[in-house]
């Protein structure tokens, strides 16, 4: 029998924390097939749990190929008009069919919607064990007793679903009730915006990549099983690890926002306003905005 100084302490794990993909192999499943000849041994979560991370790989290229344009080209070309053909070279394969909704649309409302069900769903399961009785669920449901926790992960996924849709409203929405649409939306847009509306520009941008870069590294971090929490070394190493892993995925974020930032912030926010016809516009885009006459 083991002597007791040479036993090692470790953290529980409790099923109810266990991530999806081992909890499953914790119970046998009772395997049956459905009519299509697929296996119904999973459950909904490991569905959700699929979607919700299969969702970020085209997203991801959807991001790789914009920061290539909004920042790592212009630093290169240190211009926005040199930097403006690569920009509409590309926009075919982002800003229509059928690869907008590919890479942009269909991924990011099935990782969005596929975060908020899994929490649902999960809240529902500790309702179910913990005593939420039908009569109450309707009353219980906001209550916080039964939710899962948030990770740090999705407060900035939540942040950072906000601020997207923002952004989207701004380069998309706003541009389609003008004529030209979207076709007139590019560097030099950002660049009218940042020497019209310095102040709401910097901000906007400086949050939409802060949280945006923190998220999807934190998120591939994740999925590579690179995160603090992921760690499987044991004893008094578990928390050096712990903490290297910790400033490893930080340090990537912060290199990743200050890349995009150098590019955006560098070179295209210091490229000034448009001229002529194109400034005008402009400015009536800006105007058209609601609540716009509160930071104009």
């Amino acid at each position: 029998m083991a002597d007791a100084d040479s036993l090692t302490e470790i953290e529980p794990s409790p099923v109810e924390e266990t991530p999806i993909e081992f909890k499953e192999g914790y119970f046998p499943p009772t395997a049956h097939s459905s009519r299509l000849g697929l296996s119904g041994s999973h459950t909904t979560l490991w569905y959700l749990s699929r979607i919700q991370k299969y969702s970020t790989y085209a997203f991801s290229a959807f991001g790789l190929a914009h920061i290539t344009n909004t920042s790592i080209i212009p630093l290169i070309t240190q211009s926005v008009p040199a930097s403006e053909p690569y920009l509409l070279l590309t926009r075919p394969y982002y800003q229509g069919i059928p690869f907008e909704p590919i890479l942009v649309i269909v991924p990011l409302w099935a990782h969005v919607l596929s975060s908020v069900a899994m929490r649902v769903y999960r809240r529902n399961l500790n309702a179910k064990r913990y005593g939420d009785s039908e009569t109450k669920g309707a009353k219980n449901f906001f209550s916080a007793r039964y939710w899962p926790a948030v990770s740090g992960i999705s407060k900035l996924g939540f942040q950072f679903t906000i601020l997207l849709a923002g952004h989207i409203y701004l380069q998309r929405a706003v541009p389609n009730d003008f004529p030209g649409g979207s076709s007139n939306i590019n560097l030099s847009y950002v660049s009218h915006a940042f020497a019209r509306h310095p102040a709401i520009s910097f901000a906007g941008f400086t949050a939409l990549l802060t949280v945006g870069c923190f998220h999807m590294t934190w998120g591939w971090a994740k999925w590579l099983g690179f995160t603090p929490d992921q760690v499987t070394t044991v004893g008094q190493e578990r928390a050096l690890v712990r903490k290297r892993r910790w400033y490893t995925v930080n340090g990537l974020a912060a290199g990743l926002t200050a890349l995009w930032m150098a590019g955006s912030f560098g070179v295209v926010a210091r490229a000034g306003a448009a001229n002529g016809w194109l400034a005008k516009l402009y400015d009536e885009m800006f105007a058209s905005i609601p609540l716009s006459r509160l930071w104009v």
